[in-house]
């Protein structure tokens, strides 16, 4: 299963809307992929699974209350960003990235998709004054140097199904990254929520701040 089905296989309560969007996100990112290359040749194929999905996994462990602020950083071609956005309209996402030919994609993935809820800027986390509910991002480096880009960047308060904190993809074995937070950080390993052998050593990294 490659296509968008693998989506509502997961998430049966799209709402229509919804489903179209995500149903889009193939064609679109082939042609922006074909004139400039942000997801690699091999993983254009397996769009759905490997990036989709997987950027979906922040949704299995956390239900985004209407409002909510979320910063996506490193997000690349839009991920885990744009997926969050579909699912979670209500909330304002910030996607950043220092390279400029990946957030030109970003943007016009978004206004392809009507996303109104989504701002695609070229930044570096370190740059950022702002403060946001969650922080999100997919690896982009190792979790001790990713919690000192952000973690002055927090609003306070109380948002949604989880506190407001880091919200991090990373695959692989993490103990020796996780040692310094081991007494706050929680481990939600995407195997649990999906079948696919790509989520067997995949994993949400939640660090309440």
């Amino acid at each position: 299963m490659t296509n968008s089905d693998l989506i509502t296989k997961y998430f049966p309560a799209l709402s229509s809307e919804q489903q179209k969007q995500f149903a889009l996100l193939g064609t679109i990112y082939q042609d922006w992929n074909s004139q400039i290359n942000v997801i690699s040749r091999k993983d254009i194929e397996f769009l759905y699974e490997r990036h989709v999905l997987h950027s979906l996994g922040i949704a299995k462990v956390v239900n985004f209350k209407e409002g909510a602020s979320i910063l996506d950083i490193g997000t690349g071609g839009g991920f885990p960003g744009i997926p969050l956005a579909i699912m979670f309209p209500g909330c304002k996402f910030h996607l950043i990235d220092s390279t400029g030919k990946k957030i030109k994609v970003v943007g016009a993935v978004a206004e392809s998709l009507g996303l109104k809820n989504v701002v695609a800027e070229q930044a570096r986390a370190e740059e950022r004054k702002e403060k946001y509910d969650f922080i999100v991002s997919r690896g982009v480096t190792s979790f001790p140097v990713f919690f000192n880009w952000v973690k002055d960047k927090f609003n306070t308060g109380y948002q949604s199904s989880l506190a407001n904190g880091i919200l991090y993809l990373k695959g692989g074995e993490l103990g020796n990254e996780l040692e310094d937070f081991a007494a706050k950080v929680k481990v939600f390993p995407l195997s649990n929520y999906f079948e696919e052998e790509f989520f067997a050593t995949k994993k949400v990294v939640y660090l309440a701040m």
